[in-house]
């Protein structure tokens, strides 16, 4: 009985490179079943993605760019594949307002951020998209697409890739906010559906204005709870952000202030899918310090770490989460150009289970860009934690916010797209002492002209080095980076920092580069996978 389900699991394998079930596995990798220890490596044959509504400003303009990386695996079908995304539909309320942003709530209150989140809003209503173009359809891999939008009634975009731009397919969405709350630069890439998320970081203090965006990519509905924890453990009120119904094809925008009693600020939020599979996002506004979107943080584990503070960073907030049953005690590291160092009063961090933990670490760049380590304090423990960074560069009324969260390493290929150029910088983490780093970074063509460029980075274990990124020759419009480690390479993780001033604020935004899980190792037939099973 045991070998005939182990066969199975060999057959499931062998589905998920074929339905690209592995593309939208746990960001952390879950408690799915480990990679067999050999067998054939195949490029995934289907991706999909969701890009949550960029902006409801005026004074808003939105950049889409998709690209596939050329050459993604042996066994890739090169004669055919497109990738596309297409809008959603929008839920809102009873008065035609999206979920969460005003118009009547179930006690009869109106104005804007009042009551009214997806789970109170009283008879909501799916707004349909305002068109059903694709866009930024890809054909070809190799060379990146762009779309642009100023309307401030884009709605969020969800889609698949099929076939060849499958392995490896990335959306990036910038969007340049030119004043109000949350105006500067607001980046994200586009994130796969999945079951679970954590973000920490979110805050319901006075002055930010955070909404998660729910997006349901699949023709079934989905339900979704939402749950937040702060320092003293949970915050969401008696029954809020249970059983929210997402539709299919369509997004939710949720209203975090909606789901607790009273203002906090360094908060977790835990989203979990009861059923069905969602994308999720967090968007964050300040009314004094910019914004940008929070993008999941990496699954909760040991140890984390959150590649690409600026060197020029005037504010730097950790906030750490234990979701588990036990405290977990964490040592805390910076790593720089030239090595680990422990911030200053800051050798150990506790975190107590089911709570956060915020830290202020000021400008702990102190003009020198970095990378921050968090390791189990005791190597027997290990309690699992998630993390993210709210940084925050330049001063007084030109302060601009950006966030880091913790990222998976790169193990086979991470890429990120929308690279300009002006304004970027590379930043490659490997957190081992010991351990060098030794990858391989391309960069595409332009998306109008252009020849890819590689060139070859090692980093010493126990340091992170930011670099401006290679640009392609005769460089066109936009283009994409890809970061490949070479063979005996150590642990490696990556960031990307945008920067685009907008007159004397340092309009900024950073994307982590996690492995983009575009192929899977497929058990050779007859495998024998006891080793799988515990």
């Amino acid at each position: 009985m045991k070998r005939t389900i182990l066969s199975l699991t060999a057959a499931a394998a062998a589905l998920a490179a074929v339905t690209g079930v592995a593309a939208v596995a746990a960001p952390g990798g879950g408690d799915g079943v480990a990679a067999p220890a050999s067998g054939t490596r195949l490029p995934v044959q289907r991706s999909t993605l969701v890009c949550p509504a960029p902006s409801s400003s005026e004074v808003a303009e939105t950049a889409y760019t998709a690209f596939s990386p050329p050459g993604a695996a042996a066994g890739a079908d090169t004669k055919k594949g497109t990738a596309q995304l297409l809008p959603t539909g929008t839920v809102a309320d009873s008065h035609g307002n999206p979920a969460g942003k005003g118009g009547k709530d179930a006690k009869g209150k109106g104005g804007k951020g009042g009551k009214g989140g997806a789970a109170d809003s009283g008879a909501p209503q799916t707004v349909p998209p305002p068109d059903t173009k694709p866009v930024v359809p890809l054909q070809q891999a190799g060379k990146p697409v762009v779309a642009t939008t100023d309307s401030s009634g884009a709605p969020a975009l969800a889609g698949s890739a099929e076939g060849v731009p499958a392995p490896g397919w990335t959306v990036q969405q910038t969007t340049a906010v030119a004043a109000g709350s949350g105006r500067g630069l607001q980046g994200l890439t586009c994130t796969a559906p999945d079951t679970q998320f954590w973000f920490p970081g979110v805050s319901t203090a006075a002055g930010r204005t955070d909404y998660v965006h729910l997006t349901n990519p699949d023709p079934a509905p989905a339900v979704v709870d939402l749950e937040m924890r702060g320092k003293d453990g949970p915050l969401t009120a008696s029954g809020g952000g249970e059983d929210i119904t997402v539709p299919p094809h369509t997004t939710v925008p949720v209203l975090l202030s909606t789901l607790t009693g009273s203002p906090a600020d360094g908060a977790a939020l835990h989203v979990s899918v009861r059923s069905g599979r969602i994308g999720a996002a967090v968007q964050a506004a300040d009314a004094k310090a910019g914004g940008d979107w929070l993008p999941p943080a990496a699954d909760p584990s040991p140890g984390v770490v959150l590649p690409g503070i600026p060197a020029d960073a005037t504010d730097v907030q950790l906030v750490a989460v234990a979701p588990g049953d036990s405290d977990a005690d964490l040592k805390v590291q910076l790593a720089t150009p030239t090595g680990l160092i422990t911030p200053t009063g800051l050798d150990s961090l506790h975190v107590k289970s089911g709570m956060t933990t915020t830290v202020d670490l000021k400008d702990v760049t102190k003009g020198e860009a970095g990378s921050l380590v968090l390791t189990p304090g005791d190597a027997a423990a290990g309690a699992p934690v998630t993390a993210a960074l709210k940084v925050v560069r330049g001063k007084g009324d030109n302060q601009e916010t950006a966030f880091i969260p913790a990222t998976r390493p790169i193990e086979t290929r991470g890429t990120v797209a929308d690279n300009r150029a002006k304004g970027g910088t590379l930043t490659l983490v490997a957190p081992t002492k010991g351990k060098d780093a030794k990858v391989k970074v391309t960069a595409s063509a332009g998306s109008d002209g252009g020849t890819p460029v590689s060139k070859t980075y090692t980093v010493k274990g126990g340091t992170s080095l930011a670099v401006p990124p290679p640009q392609p020759s005769g460089l066109k419009g936009a283009y994409a980076l890809t970061v490949e480690p070479q063979p005996g390479s150590g642990p490696v993780y990556a960031a990307r920092m945008l920067a685009l001033p907008q007159g004397g604020v340092p309009a900024f935004t950073v994307q982590p580069l996690p492995d983009d899980r575009g192929s899977v190792v497929v058990p050779t037939a007859g495998q024998d996978l006891s080793l799988l099973t515990r």
